[in-house]
């Protein structure tokens, strides 16, 4: 359930902070966990804004980039490989593929595997796609301040 408080907070411009209750407000600084979480609810709203304008989740955009090397998934590995619990991933995809932007088919080498594929239109769609969400990266690496706010995020993702 969103507060008031807590819509407001999650809307707040990239690098600007919120002082009253931010986190670690309690116990002293804000752990890194809490940094990271709080970056990632930001972020993600925000680019579920923009992706919002084509009528399009932020995990329909990842399950769709996902897919757009041409070679199929199958729904384990999709699952793994985005942090999907396969449940919400088979939602995701009967979804692109009710909106044709998406079709299952049996592996060529073991019929009982089933991968995901992007279609032409999903392709399409895709490329509009990634056009918002680079304007909203570019406009978030700008308001960071930093030269390149990927690295130090790159070596959190890899731990």
């Amino acid at each position: 359930m969103a507060t008031k408080r807590s819509a407001a907070h999650a809307t707040a411009a990239p690098g600007t902070a919120d002082t009253a209750g931010g986190p670690g407000t309690a116990g002293g600084p804000p752990l890194l966990v809490e940094l990271v979480a709080l970056a990632h609810r930001r972020l993600t709203s925000g680019l579920g804004a923009a992706l919002a304008e084509e009528d399009c989740t932020v995990d329909q955009w990842r399950v769709m980039r996902a897919l757009a090397d041409g070679e199929g998934r199958a729904m384990g590995e999709l699952s793994q490989a985005l942090l999907i619990p396969q449940a919400s991933l088979s939602r995701l995809v009967d979804a692109l593929a009710d909106a044709g932007l998406a079709y299952r088919r049996q592996d060529d080498r073991d019929r009982r595997r089933i991968t995901a594929h992007l279609s032409r239109q999903g392709r399409a769609r895709l490329s509009r796609l990634d056009a918002l969400a680079a304007a909203h990266d570019s406009a978030v690496r700008a308001a960071c301040g930093l030269p390149d706010p990927a690295v130090p995020l790159g070596r959190l993702a890899a731990l």
